[in-house]
């Protein structure tokens, strides 16, 4: 069994504030670059390991492009330390060129007497009723190489590039797991958080390129889980740009996390 760590390939470098992390194909999206919950899933290794407390909140900016094969190094400050919680940020870097920053709250877990959760996840069939999503041969050598996933509601990759191109409801829902990873951590769920951006094509009806400009994670609470279902929810698009949410829930219905982002959109060509 594996762990985030041990996925994205990261290294300590002398100690718990330096970090480094090659960025091997099966961490890149279809165009050759960090896919960017891969760098937030980095950075939140590197952020709980220096601080010593698990990640209650998160949020990367990216601010450029780390290609293949690149190296990322990661620096971690960790800006104040509480009794209960650190306030902390980790700044990633190819050479001299800023690839994302990404600001955290870590905090110790504490009791008030109370809790719920007032969301509830879809009504969908479990993980192995649903046919596993398929993407076209260039979507290879990839991180979804290495993440298995299945299409629970909304529609197919083939569907959506073949048209006719109908808008379509605004939310859709995928199972995910990371084969042998049964324990999610905040990192790994950074990772399916930013399953987000292919959400946009659903209500558009048309297969788009989005770029995440953020990625906030805010979790709700860890439970050992195979299946993470990504209940993705696309608030808007304006101008060019789209907001959208996951709730991500557990194979029992429990709520995980929330991961949001900020895109930016332009609509892919059609395919050859």
């Amino acid at each position: 069994m594996t762990d985030a760590r041990q996925f994205l390939g990261m290294k300590e470098l002398g100690d718990p504030l330096h970090w480094r992390l090659h960025v091997v194909p099966e961490l890149t999206t279809p165009g050759n670059f960090l896919f960017g919950g891969c760098g937030l899933g980095a950075a939140l290794v590197a952020l709980e390991a220096a601080s010593g407390r698990p990640a209650v909140w998160s949020t990367a900016q990216y601010l450029s492009f780390a290609p293949t094969d690149s190296v990322l190094d990661l620096t971690v400050t960790l800006a104040a330390e509480g009794k209960r919680v650190t306030q902390a940020r980790a700044v990633g870097r190819v050479g001299d060129t800023e690839i994302l920053t990404v600001n955290a709250a870590l905090g110790l877990p504490g009791d008030t007497g109370a809790e719920g959760v007032w969301d509830s996840p879809p009504d969908v069939p479990p993980p192995l009723e649903c046919p596993p999503r398929r993407l076209p041969a260039f979507f290879t050598t990839s991180i979804f190489d290495q993440i298995d996933v299945r299409l629970a509601k909304g529609r197919s990759f083939e569907e959506i590039s073949s048209g006719p191109h109908t808008p379509g409801e605004p939310t859709s829902a995928l199972w995910a797991r990371v084969p042998g990873h049964l324990e999610p951590s905040a990192a790994t769920l950074a990772i399916l958080g930013d399953y987000v951006t292919g959400g946009v094509s659903q209500p558009l009806g048309r297969r788009t390129f989005s770029r995440s400009l953020d990625n906030t994670l805010r979790v709700v609470r860890l439970e050992p889980t195979e299946w993470v279902l990504c209940d993705i929810r696309i608030q808007a698009l304006a101008d060019g740009y789209g907001q959208g949410t996951a709730f991500l829930w557990s194979e029992t219905g429990n709520l995980l996390a929330t991961a949001s982002q900020s895109m930016s959109i332009r609509f892919a060509p059609p395919l050859p």
